[in-house]
């Protein structure tokens, strides 16, 4: 017994040696950059908001990334606000990009503790939001997770009506 764990041994160490060889060699992949291109409503579901979310997905490695599956949640001004899935299956080509869609879904309660948060009294110029998810991998490289923020500029008195439509006597 003892004769064939010293033959074991440096079969494992050679075994583990190439292991690490091959985990050095495996290409590092910069991150996936992904952004907001678009935004659509579609049907929802009594007390829901539906938004089909379109994210710019571009690959700045020299290896394609496919994937089966994506994941996202949106945080609009540091609260979460919605989230979705899709099935949708496709490859980001090497050095290359592709619009992929998502629906979304956003209760009303989250919908309402938005605005609520809105009217603290101070100006709201600007609307940050934060997106983070994950391509899940159909390749050897596996799941690609990311993250995105950004902000926009609400229309010159957009915030200032809100505002005044949810304190008058009228609002239901």
């Amino acid at each position: 017994m003892r004769f064939q764990s010293h033959r074991l041994l440096p079969a494992l160490l050679v075994l583990a040696s190439l292991l690490l060889a091959a985990c050095a060699s495996m290409p590092s992949r910069d991150p996936l950059q992904v952004s907001v291109a678009g935004i659509e409503s579609l049907p929802g579901e009594g007390m829901e908001l539906r938004l089909l979310v379109k994210l710019r997905v571009q690959n700045p490695n020299d290896a394609p990334v496919e994937f089966n599956g994506v994941s996202l949640n949106l945080d609009v001004m540091g609260r979460g606000f919605a989230s979705g899935v899709s099935d949708q299956a496709g490859t980001v080509p090497r050095f290359g990009e592709t619009v992929i869609a998502v629906p979304v879904t956003v209760s009303v309660l989250r919908m309402a503790r938005q605005v609520l948060g809105m009217l603290d009294g101070k100006p709201v110029d600007k609307v940050s939001y934060s997106l983070s998810g994950k391509l899940n991998g159909a390749s050897l490289f596996g799941t690609q997770r990311f993250t995105s923020k950004g902000e926009f500029e609400l229309p010159r008195g957009a915030a200032d009506s809100a505002s005044t439509a949810m304190r008058s006597p009228d609002f239901p």
